[in-house]
């Protein structure tokens, strides 16, 4: 009876921990596709919230659901376009997607609040809807949103319909520079 209580617990832990492994990132998005690297740095700030910080209720589900001002620099001089990403790493199911841009023109510096950058393609995020869509998340723990700008060496043409997957795939390769900011809401 012993020996059946140990196995079960030990396979119960072998279960949990191979669970919270397989969950955990790899440097992966979320269905597998290797996340693109570039060795140069673009500074991405917003004068909302700073790195780390808690994003104000306007730029959410629970405010006026409109994009938070945002400001880049250090894009490198032979940058096609730029790509601009925000995702949930937290949510349940894997990395939610709240705005997927991509195609800016490599000369933006600054995205005012609410707006769409001019000329730049907005794909459909995880709520199925084309633009942004706010942090949202349930009750309990605040969520981490990851803003994720590339600069890439080309104009990107992804599929109809294009994921937050898809989008990495067609930077992969792709990337001169890359520069992320961080900020936290919870309810």
């Amino acid at each position: 009876m012993r020996r059946r209580v140990l196995v079960a617990g030990l396979a119960a832990t072998a279960v949990t921990v191979f669970g919270v492994v397989a969950s955990c990132g790899s440097g992966q998005g979320g269905g597998g596709v290797p996340t693109p690297t570039a060795s140069r740095h673009i500074a991405l700030s917003s004068t909302a919230f700073r790195d780390g910080g808690t994003i104000p209720r306007r730029y959410t589900c629970d405010g006026e659901d409109v994009s938070p001002p945002l400001a880049l620099s250090g894009v490198p001089a032979h940058t096609a376009s730029l790509v601009l990403l925000v995702e949930d790493p937290d949510a349940a199911r894997g990395p939610f997607a709240h705005w997927l841009v991509w195609n800016m023109d490599p000369h933006t510096t600054r995205l005012l609040p609410g707006q769409a950058p001019p000329g730049a393609v907005q794909g459909r995020n995880s709520f199925t809807k084309a633009g942004y869509s706010g942090p949202c998340p349930p009750m309990g723990a605040p969520h981490h949103y990851v803003f994720t700008v590339y600069a890439v060496d080309r104009r990107l043409a992804p599929p109809s319909g294009a994921t937050a997957d898809d989008l990495r795939r067609a930077v992969n390769g792709h990337a001169l520079a890359l520069g992320t900011l961080t900020g936290r809401y919870g309810r």
